[in-house]
């Protein structure tokens, strides 16, 4: 994506700032929600044909938008510096607690505090909280000038710890401490496998697809051919992928969207505040921690985001298509991309004001080849 290329010599770092199409980019997220709510309530046949393009549970059409959308940014990730990011203790293990400690249990609270007469949406909302991003934070981050080689070592973590605690949580919130607290108890069935399945299509794929051609590229034309000509031809692919997953997302569930005005709106209430107060836990935490702009951003984006594919996936899986729990996973993105979108312009902001840097002029400079003699 244009809006996050990072300049490549001292001359253009001055005029590294977002281009027209990304300074629109609100504008195409709201047209692609739109259009995909349209659909879904006009042409309902087409949710049920999106529905049914599943392989193991996971929706084809979907899954293309997720890669085309993620191989670019990994595209981008210098893996030659991933080794020093995951020597920095403090982001892991920061990241860590916000991710798998506080995340969670924030959206636990506010679940029962905002919906305490609606167990099947406050169950979705629970889920969509377990569910840590691992695919369009990229975006996020990346737009926001965040750090990308902390963001790719971030959302690997997030994976691994997915496939391990999300069952476990899943029991544990759903079943375990409401039971403590004398709350009404739900179950949830979803196995390892599953979820790791989920995690080696939308990470796996577009990891490994973005580490062979950085490798391949550069061995074979040289990083200054990689960086200025190949990055800015598949950089637009990644806002097409984001543009045409969100329609199909919409899509599936825009009947009941648009049918149920009232259940949205107190769906989105909790996810309003979940999502602003983990990404400001977040940039106040890597400020505290002395990260830097880049790292301090990339925490705040890999805390307040959240895998809505496989929230989505679990919530159809375990209580049907037309679920409320279906529903409350639908309405996550509904407000986590607009949301999200208006953090990253917040983030900016910040890192002028807060952080005293451009976040553009902060980015590396891309080293010369070097000549064989």
């Amino acid at each position: 994506m244009q809006a996050v290329q990072k300049p490549t010599s001292t001359s253009s770092l001055s005029a590294g700032r977002l281009s027209t199409l990304d300074r629109w980019l609100p504008a195409w997220i709201g047209l692609a929600m739109v259009a995909g709510l349209l659909l879904g309530r006009f042409v309902p046949v087409l949710s049920d044909v999106l529905a049914s393009m599943e392989v193991g549970g996971i929706s084809v059409p979907i899954a293309i938008g997720l890669l085309v959308m993620m191989y670019p940014v990994l595209a981008k990730v210098r893996y030659d510096k991933v080794a020093s990011v995951t020597g920095d203790k403090k982001l892991l293990f920061s990241s860590l607690v916000l991710n798998w400690l506080v995340g969670p249990a924030l959206m636990f609270a506010l679940a029962w505090i905002f919906l305490p007469d609606l167990p099947e949406f406050r169950t979705g909302l629970i889920i969509v909280g377990l569910a840590r991003c691992i695919a369009m934070v990229v975006i996020w981050n990346d737009l926001a000038c965040g750090d990308r080689e902390a963001a790719a070592v971030l959302i690997a973590i997030n994976s691994v710890f997915q496939v391990l605690a999300f069952s476990l949580l899943g029991y544990f919130y759903l079943t375990i401490l409401p039971g403590w607290l004398g709350l009404d108890t739900a179950g949830l069935d979803i196995s390892m496998g599953q979820i790791a399945l989920n995690v080696l299509v939308f990470l796996g794929i577009p990891l490994v697809a973005g580490f062979a051609s950085r490798l391949i590229g550069e061995r074979t034309k040289g990083r200054a051919w990689y960086e200025d000509t190949f990055l800015p031809v598949i950089g637009p692919w990644a806002l097409y992928g984001l543009l045409f997953t969100i329609v199909l997302l919409f899509a599936l569930q825009g009947e009941a969207v648009t049918s149920n005005p009232l259940d949205v709106a107190r769906i989105a209430l909790p996810l309003l505040v979940y999502f602003a107060v983990m990404w400001g836990v977040g940039i106040v935490t890597g400020k505290a921690l002395q990260l830097g702009y880049a790292k301090s951003t990339t925490l705040a984006f890999t805390a307040a985001g959240n895998n809505f594919e496989l929230a989505i996936a679990v919530a159809i899986a375990t209580f049907g298509a037309a679920s409320g729990q279906a529903l409350a996973g639908v309405v996550g993105p509904l407000i986590e991309v607009p949301v999200l979108v208006g953090l990253v312009y917040v983030s900016l902001w910040i890192a002028r004001r807060w952080f005293a840097v451009d976040p553009y002029a902060t980015a590396p400079v891309a080293e010369p080849e070097k000549v064989t003699p």
